[in-house]
């Protein structure tokens, strides 16, 4: 059967579904409201329209007779995006809006883990009234994480403890205009990230990733979109063991049961605590940057799962090459509090080496590249060991030019082994 696929989005988690797809004897047209130059070289079209308008989608998916959308971002999700798709009979490989709130609504998030008996769910409580959350805050035995309950673009979580103090939490609260926000007990440990592929009950899951969310090298500064990212040549990470992994997956099992007809990219962040695995949050679609760890090294055609999950068929095991990734992110200047927006950039494209690249959030002009005020590209290493891909994305950076940002420790021997050591300090082993 022939395809016709709409890719919906224009930032380096699209980039990486594209190039998944390039291959594929599918037709691709993409969506987004930039232009992101490396979706527009690999796709036969590319559309600029406000993805979060599931009008203005379904138009354009009529107008190319798409057969089958991915929807990259959370946005659209959270605006009826796929509801739409699929009543005009163009299947979308991303959940309802419904379904979507796993990840929309952290509160949901957090109820449903309750009421349907969710492993790992940790202590929460949720407020409406950002005094009683404060009054809450000094009563709790222990440190929380505040968490806002709509979507922030990972930016909007506090942490008593380690960002703030318990004071700068209340202001936090205080100065927010939040309609409602989750508590919940800080968890210590190490974050690792497992995608799965969800369609028709079926669960298929990629290699865990660990992201780095803080803006300054050495895990400093505020929280970003995340500024880079790493997998090793197996399913589990160097800090972590086979079993941890398969509770993570077993986690994400018991989900994907509870969400009766969920279809698309079920991403759940953990936490490998001294007490076993414990969820952060769910969310629903790919990650960004983990995409761009996974998806470069799967080896069954992305194309296959999607058509599987339109046929109602089972979808088809997945392999992956054993090889490790490093994701880096080159970033505007003052990212993430006061990102300059608007500056043209220039990419050596041929001092990239032998590193994939991934434009993300730019706009491709008559004259030009330029940013926008978020994260602008990413190089991806993939080699034998997580050190050999670090130095061929570390490498690849020598593109980066002026104003812009990247964190180079990502990956680096160093930072990987802080994490197993800290696991070890955890496990008192």
């Amino acid at each position: 059967m022939d395809e016709t696929v709409l890719l919906v989005g224009g930032g380096g988690r699209e980039h990486a579904v594209a190039r998944a797809l390039a291959d594929s004897d599918a037709a691709l047209y993409a969506c987004a409201g930039n232009r992101n130059p490396g979706i527009a070289r690999i796709a036969d079209g590319f559309e600029s329209l406000d993805t979060t308008n599931p009008s203005a989608v379904t138009e354009y998916a009529r107008d190319i007779d798409a057969t089958l959308a991915v929807i990259g971002p959370e946005a659209p999700l959270e605006a009826g995006v796929a509801d739409a798709l699929d009543d005009a009979g163009v299947y979308a490989f991303g959940p309802q809006q419904s379904e979507a709130r796993i990840e929309t609504d952290k509160a949901f998030q957090r109820r449903f883990m309750k009421q349907k008996g969710i492993s790992g769910c940790p202590d929460f409580e949720t407020f409406d009234d950002m005094e009683r959350a404060c009054e809450y805050i000094d009563e709790y035995d222990g440190d929380l994480a505040v968490k806002p309950a709509g979507l922030t673009g990972g930016k909007g979580v506090r942490v008593i403890g380690d960002q703030v103090t318990a004071e700068e939490a209340k202001e936090y609260l205080r100065a927010s205009d939040y309609d409602q926000v989750v508590l919940e007990e800080r968890l210590v440990g190490e974050e690792f990230t497992v995608q799965a592929f969800v369609a028709n009950g079926d669960l298929r899951v990629t290699p865990a990733v660990q992201d780095h969310k803080r803006a300054y090298e050495g895990d400093e500064g505020p929280n970003t979109g995340g500024m880079g990212s790493y997998s090793d040549g197996s399913l589990e990470l160097p800090f972590m063991t086979n079993e941890e992994y398969m509770e993570a997956v077993d986690i994400l099992q018991e989900v994907v049961d509870a969400l009766d007809g969920y279809k698309g990219v079920l991403y759940g962040q953990f936490m490998l605590t001294a007490d076993g695995i414990k969820v952060v949050e769910f969310n629903a679609r790919f990650g960004d940057p983990e995409a761009m760890n996974t998806l470069p090294v799967l080896e069954t055609d992305f194309l296959d799962v999607l058509q599987a999950a339109h046929d109602g068929v089972a979808l088809p095991q997945l392999t992956f090459s054993r090889q490790a990734t490093v994701c880096k992110y080159a970033v505007p200047a003052g990212y993430p509090t006061d990102p300059e927006g608007g500056t043209k950039v220039t990419v050596d494209e041929e001092s990239i080496g032998d590193a994939l690249l991934f434009y993300a959030s730019v706009d491709e002009r008559e004259d030009g590249i330029y940013t926008t005020t978020s994260r602008s590209f990413a190089v991806v290493g993939v080699a034998e060991s997580i050190t050999e891909a670090e130095e061929i994305a570390d490498d690849a950076l020598s593109a980066v030019g002026d104003g812009m940002r990247v964190r180079h420790d990502i990956g680096k021997p160093d930072l990987v082994n802080e994490r197993i050591d800290h696991m070890i300090e955890l496990r008192g082993n």
